[in-house]
């Protein structure tokens, strides 16, 4: 019990720290929620938008009704078996509430990093599966229900 605490206290805090950095105008930092560590974006292509956001912490997509329409059918493939294809939940737990298991979720940077280096359970990491233009697409989708 008391790793799981200190857990949620680490994953709080990466919340926190995330939100306090963009609404001090930094650019985000982008780490493993459960371990705390820098995630490695090394090699992977970036986007304009996946520059732009990593520069702000505000997704291009969260306005655009096209990618938004993408952002449905790539988490219907990548994400509904275990988030439910409403996001409602299933085996993972729901994404369409104000209700974030980690705190930093509620941020799209937070939201980010969870999907790329993924948490504890069965949530591993999506950076092999998707790219980081993809990840922004869903984060897209997911805002908008």
């Amino acid at each position: 019990m008391k790793f799981q605490v200190s857990k949620l206290v680490a994953a709080t805090l990466m919340g926190g720290a995330i939100a306090t950095a963009i609404a001090a105008g930094s650019p985000p930092r982008f780490y493993n929620i459960i371990e705390g560590s820098p995630l490695d974006f090394s090699g992977k292509e970036e986007s304009p938008a996946v520059k732009s956001f990593k520069q702000t912490g505000i997704n291009p997509y969260n306005t655009d009704a096209a990618k938004i329409a993408e952002g449905e059918s790539l988490y219907s493939t990548a994400c509904s078996g275990c988030h439910g294809h409403h996001a409602e939940g299933k085996l993972g737990p729901g994404l369409a509430d104000d209700y974030w298991t980690y705190p930093a979720n509620a941020t799209d940077p937070g939201l980010f990093s969870s999907i790329y280096g993924g948490l504890q359970g069965m949530m591993g990491p999506q950076s092999g599966h998707l790219s980081q233009d993809e990840i922004l697409v869903i984060i897209s989708w997911i805002r908008s229900v």
